[in-house]
């Protein structure tokens, strides 16, 4: 049971190991640690790696319909997403103390040049992107309102604040508190309207783009990992039926690790 009293069984984890060659030896010195279960009988998943493969674990769950809580270890490079990893000794009694943070995907529609349909989750961010070397252009509507009649450049994206930090903030989008209930609007690039930096929007926005001379200026979209090519439109609202639930130890929380990062010099 996590501190917050949700229901988390100790003696039913499942382990998840990235495949770089640290993480494997990691989860072969962890066999010991429990009777690990696999994912379909967990209630909860023990992740090594980094936060892209914290991110590969949450979209393995998601696909199976089976969204755990979701403790990582770090085991990669920056570790956003992740706890420090210590080995075995008293790691069940940090996952029993860990507190939980609660967090939406986005889910995003996506209408293709030949009228096909798709759709897919975001934990980070949806990015329109120019295909070609020629610039994107895009039209920006929120709530069915249009914002941004064209916006010229290589792209934009659409954040969490979990992906605030990630591909949002190398753009110079905001860092977003997880608990803003915000989402960050960030062009790629821009070239026109050129004062236009982006925007902070509530979470409860739909916020849909449509691509502009696609036949001159084709634009794909990835959500996450997931890519489509020779997009229409896209539209994109915050997945409230898919709520996930990450682990950490005290003291070293996402919300504290997004405020932290703000003071990076």
């Amino acid at each position: 049971m996590t501190s917050n009293g949700s229901e988390l069984d100790l003696d039913r984890l499942a382990l998840l190991a990235s495949p770089t060659d640290r993480a494997r030896e990691a989860a072969e010195a962890l066999r010991g640690c429990t009777n690990w279960v696999p994912l379909e009988e967990a209630s909860g998943v023990v992740v090594l790696g980094g936060d892209g493969f914290m991110l590969d674990a949450l979209h393995i769950m998601l696909d199976q319909n089976r969204i755990l809580p979701a403790y990582g270890l770090n085991l990669g490079t920056v570790g956003f997403l992740m706890n420090r990893y210590r080995g075995c000794d008293g790691l069940m009694k940090r996952i029993a103390r860990a507190k939980p943070v609660s967090v939406c995907p986005l889910r995003m529609e996506v209408v293709t040049q030949d009228g096909r349909r798709e759709s897919s989750c975001a934990i980070n961010e949806v990015s329109l992107l120019r295909e070609t070397r020629q610039t994107a252009k895009i039209e920006i509507s929120v709530n069915d309102k249009v914002r941004i009649p064209e916006l010229a450049g290589d792209g934009v994206l659409l954040a969490t604040p979990v992906g605030s930090t990630a591909y949002n903030l190398s753009a110079h989008g905001p860092i977003l508190p997880l608990d803003s209930q915000m989402l960050a609007l960030t062009p790629i690039s821009p070239f026109r309207p050129r004062r236009w930096r982006g925007a902070i929007l509530p979470d409860r926005s739909k916020v849909s783009f449509r691509v502009r001379e696609p036949a001159k200026r084709p634009v794909a979209v990835v959500a996450d990992q997931k890519e489509y090519r020779d997009i229409a439109e896209v539209h994109v609202e915050i997945a409230r039926d898919m709520e996930m639930t990450l682990l950490f130890d005290p003291g070293h929380a996402l919300d504290e690790r997004i405020v932290a990062e703000q003071f990076m010099v």
